[in-house]
């Protein structure tokens, strides 16, 4: 090497000691690529500039149409570059005005994208609708599934299977997934929530007007002044319209804020909560409204309707709403469930008021059913239909039962197999105890003691069929019923001891074969007088149950006909010509039995003088009789 060149080499002047001067810029290989990402972005974007594009292409045309798809993706592509280049010349050049150009051409784009996400939400809208959306993204789920399992060949099938709304609205979900993408990444995040939250809550709010049918603000107030007629046809619209709003629109509108805004967790959050907020509050505070006006008993089944559908809903509900901001919507979800609760629980309680408080001075007629076993009956029918719900209100207030009535009387709290009986079980049986109680009261009102047990056995006899042929019978067991048909057939026979017990004490004495014909004579007009009597007073009474009256019939039957049909085949020569002493043949007995319990009255209303046919055939057929011997 040259001594010179060696030198200069050696000696070279340090930074501290050589002249100041400015040292220009050299053109590296990466400005040379930062360059051309400036170069090509500024081509593109120039084309679809909004403001300065000296042509009409970016105004009759939008970038994102189906037939610029190809442009579209460049046109992204172009703005990473873009954002790369401006990355590189802050750290290396950042007085370049390469710099300066860069920022011009991002303000541009950004302006350009703002208008796509615009007309793509409003141009699509049909097809970004929450059931669009849920359909689509379940059909995408589902096909992704398909092709992880099937080939090739299966898949283009599968591909088919979706409709073309379904692939219109992801290709929208899409579109708008990379321009927010692409604008958060370039620090305009805000103006695309912004445009997204103003369009879809008018949407989300429009569809809540819609399923609703009126105004969904009611307040507290309006709703109580409301006539229950008018209110109820609301709770019916408001129960078709809380499955569709969560199983729809919002979780619909959740699919599209988590899609569109997946790269930003706190963006896709602040989107749904903002659109959804209002509309779900509303939503959610109805029944909560609803159950705050008054506990009249008929309206608890509206009111259970409400607890039914939110409870159906909660396992749609929390994860659609498991934002920490949407917290407040969940809250409002339980708070109307709780209300709820109170309300169902102090109409039950209102009803078993009202069942100790009826008070009816007027006696059913023909100790046939009264009209509180038949209400309190078919409401609590009514009330099994809710027995799961019920059970989950009433669990946590367990009914506190007065020490000294034993449990046979409304059932055990331990079942036949040694679990815990479900609290609405011991609530409806104690219901139908309250009411049993207060037809015993009732039944004091009938003067005849007789037709006061048939009162009390035809009512509890109606109260168990109720139960035999309802949902009831699983809830209080086979022991209730069985305990209950006991109690029956106590009341049955206290009827018949008390309303025949005449009848039964004047037929004779089986064994006694020395009568004398004053004594026969006696006899018959004993047993006449007592039938009669007893035949006339039960005429009007009634038995509504068939079986019931049947056994009743059979039962007394069978203890009067045979021992008077001996008594009558015995006697009947030795006082037959005597007039009106044998008023009855045994099988005119048997007939007059069968007309008893319809509480028609017709054939008993005059027995004297219907009976008397019988008298004249039983004469004359005696008289036959002696005659056919004689001869």
């Amino acid at each position: 090497m040259p001594v010179k060149g060696m030198r200069t080499i050696l000696f070279k002047p340090s930074p501290s000691t050589s002249p100041a001067r400015s040292i220009p810029h050299r053109q590296t290989f990466s400005d040379t690529l930062m360059d051309e990402n400036i170069e090509n972005a500024q081509e593109l974007i120039s084309k679809w500039d909004v403001t300065h594009s000296s042509s009409l292409h970016c105004d009759v045309t939008n970038l994102f149409a189906s037939d610029n798809r190809y442009e579209a993706r460049q046109y992204l592509n172009s703005i990473k570059d873009l954002q790369i280049a401006m990355q590189y010349y802050i750290s290396q050049e950042p007085t370049s005005d390469k710099l300066v150009l860069a920022q011009n051409l991002m303000q541009i784009a950004m302006k350009r994208l703002e208008k796509e996400f615009y007309i793509i939400l409003k141009s699509k809208r049909q097809h970004l609708d929450p059931e669009s959306v849920s359909r689509a993204t379940r059909s995408s789920v589902s096909e992704f599934d398909d092709e992880s399992e099937e080939d090739g060949e299966s898949r283009s099938v599968g591909e088919d299977s979706i409709s073309e709304v379904e692939l219109v609205s992801m290709a929208a979900m899409e579109d708008l997934k990379a321009i927010a993408e692409c604008m958060i990444g370039a620090g305009y995040g805000k103006e695309c929530v912004k445009i997204f939250k103003i369009i879809r809550k008018s949407i989300v709010d429009e569809a809540l007007y819609h399923l609703m049918n009126f105004e969904s603000r009611l307040s507290s107030a309006q709703i109580q002044k409301m006539d229950w007629e008018v209110l109820e046809v609301k709770i019916k619209t408001w129960l078709n319209a809380v499955k569709v709003a969560v199983k729809t629109l919002f979780y619909g509108e959740r699919v599209l804020c988590d899609k569109v805004f997946s790269s930003s967790p706190s963006m896709k959050e602040s989107c749904f909560a903002d659109i959804t907020r209002e509309g779900a509050l509303s939503l959610f505070v109805f029944p909560e409204n609803v159950a705050k006006c008054k506990k009249a008993p008929e309206r608890i089944f509206r009111t259970l309707d409400l607890y039914e559908a939110i409870a159906d809903l909660w396992t749609e509900i929390e994860p659609i709403f498991d934002l920490e901001s949407t917290s407040t919507i969940r809250q409002q979800a339980i708070n109307s469930l709780i209300k709820l609760g109170e309300a169902a629980l102090a109409m039950l309680t209102e009803f078993e008021t009202a069942i100790s408080k009826f008070n009816s001075k007027a006696a059913v007629p023909g100790g046939g059913i009264h009209p509180l076993t038949r209400y309190v009956m078919n409401y609590i029918t009514f009330l099994i239909d809710y027995s799961g719900v019920l059970t989950d209100i009433l669990v946590d207030w367990p009914l506190t039962v007065p020490s000294y009535l034993p449990e046979a009387f409304f059932g055990s709290p331990m079942s036949a197999d040694g679990t815990s009986t479900s609290a609405i079980s011991i609530r409806l049986a104690w219901l139908i105890l309250v009411m049993l109680c207060k037809l015993d009261g009732n039944a004091e009102i009938y003067k005849d003691v007789a037709l006061s047990y048939l009162f009390l056995a035809n009512n509890l006899q109606y109260v168990v069929n109720k139960v035999q042929k309802s949902n009831l019978k699983l809830l209080l067991g086979d022991e209730w019923i069985e305990k209950h048909e006991a109690k029956v057939r106590q009341y049955a026979s206290n009827y018949e001891r008390m309303g025949w017990n005449k009848v039964f004490a004047a037929l004779p004495d089986a064994n006694d074969n020395q009568m004398t014909t004053p004594q026969v004579t006696e006899c018959f007009k004993r047993f006449n007088s007592s039938f009669e009597d007893a035949y006339n007073k039960q005429a009007t009474w009634v038995v509504s149950d068939s079986k019931l009256r049947d056994h009743l019939k059979v039962s007394v039957a069978s203890k009067i006909v045979p021992v008077y049909r001996e008594f009558y085949g015995k006697y009947r020569q030795v006082v037959a010509r005597k007039e009106g002493v044998v008023r009855f043949a045994p099988d005119d007995l048997g007939n007059y039995l069968s007309d008893l319990l319809f509480g028609t009255g017709d054939s008993g209303s005059n027995l004297s003088s219907s009976s008397s046919s019988s008298v004249s055939s039983v004469t004359s057929s005696s008289g036959h009789s002696r005659g056919g011997r004689s001869r």
